[in-house]
C-alpha cells in the first residue's frame, strides 16, 4: 500500500511540494496534539485523585480535626480557622484555609519563625506537625487548589517576581510539591533579625525556580511520586531533598543547625 502522504501524490498543477508541505504540517500538528492530549488526560486523572484523596483524608481524620478545633477554642480566643490571603490559579485571589495557630490579635509579616512569639500554645504544635495545613483539603475539594502543585504565595512576594509567577500561576497551587518538600524547615532557616530580607534575597528565588521546574515537568506520575515522598516526610519524619535541575527526590542527609542556616538549593534544595 502506498503511503497516504507520499511524494507520488501531486497537486493538480503537478507540484508535489504542496503535498509535501501538507504532510509536514500534519506531522507537526500531530506532534503538538499528542502532548496536549496527554496533558488533558493527566489533568483529568489529577482532578479525580484530588477529590478522592481529599475526601478520604478529611473523613479519616475527622476525629482529629474535631479534637484540634476544640483545642484551639480552649487555648485562646478567636476563630478555629484562619484564611490566608494568597495568589491562586491565573492570579485569582485565594483564601487558603488553615487552622489558626496565632493569637487572634497577631499581626506582622506572612513569614513565621520556629519560635514565633505570635504562636499560641496549640499553634506551636500545629506548626511543627503541619496539622494546621489539613483544612486546605477543603480548598482542594472546591477546585481552588490541588494536592500537588506550586506553593501558594503572598501577593507582596508574587509582585516581586512577576515574570516567574506568570509561569507558576498557570497551574493551580498545591498543598504539597517540590517547593514544600525542599523548604519544609523554612521557619528554622529564616533570620529572626531580617526574615523578609533573607526570604526575598535567598529563599524566594530558589522556591520560584523549583515551582517553575514543576510546571515545566509536571505529569500525573510525577504527582504520585511527590505524594509518596510527602507521606515519607510526614509519617516517617524524614527530610526530603529535591534536585534543582532534575526534580529528583531523595532522603536528605542529616544537617546541623549551622548547615541549615547556610543551605542553598545548589545541587539539592
Amino acid at each position: 500500500m502506498k503511503p497516504l502522504f507520499g511524494s507520488n501524490y501531486v497537486s493538480a498543477s503537478g507540484d508535489s511540494g504542496a503535498v509535501t508541505g501538507t504532510r509536514e504540517r500534519m506531522v507537526s500538528l500531530l506532534g503538538i496534539a499528542a502532548p496536549v492530549s496527554r496533558r488533558r488526560f493527566d489533568g483529568a486523572c489529577k482532578r479525580l485523585l484530588d477529590v478522592a484523596v481529599a475526601a478520604f483524608v478529611l473523613v479519616l481524620f475527622l476525629p482529629v480535626l474535631a479534637i484540634v478545633a476544640a483545642a484551639i477554642k480552649l487555648d485562646s480566643r478567636g476563630p478555629v480557622f484562619f484564611r490566608c490571603r494568597r495568589v491562586g490559579f491565573r492570579g485569582s485571589q485565594l483564601a487558603m484555609l488553615k487552622f489558626r495557630k496565632m493569637h487572634d490579635s497577631a499581626s506582622g509579616v506572612a513569614l513565621t519563625l520556629a519560635d514565633d512569639t505570635r504562636f499560641t500554645r496549640i499553634g506551636r504544635s500545629l506548626a511543627k506537625t503541619k496539622l494546621d495545613e489539613l483544612p486546605q483539603l477543603w480548598n482542594v475539594l472546591k477546585g481552588e487548589m490541588t494536592l500537588v502543585g506550586p506553593r501558594p504565595e503572598d501577593p507582596g512576594f508574587v509582585e516581586l517576581r512577576r515574570e516567574d509567577y506568570e509561569v507558576i500561576l498557570s497551574v493551580k497551587p498545591g498543598v504539597t510539591g517540590l517547593c514544600q518538600l525542599a523548604f519544609a524547615k523554612e521557619s528554622e532557616i529564616l533570620d529572626a533579625r531580617d526574615r523578609v530580607g533573607k526570604y526575598v534575597t535567598q529563599l524566594l528565588p530558589q522556591k520560584a525556580a523549583l515551582d517553575r521546574l514543576y510546571v515545566e515537568r509536571r505529569s500525573f506520575l510525577m504527582d504520585l511520586k511527590i505524594l509518596v515522598w510527602t507521606a515519607v516526610a510526614v509519617l516517617v519524619r524524614r527530610d526530603v531533598a529535591v534536585h534543582r535541575s532534575t526534580a529528583g527526590l531523595t532522603l536528605r542527609q542529616p544537617r546541623t543547625a549551622p548547615a541549615l542556616a547556610t543551605a542553598t538549593a545548589e545541587g539539592q534544595a
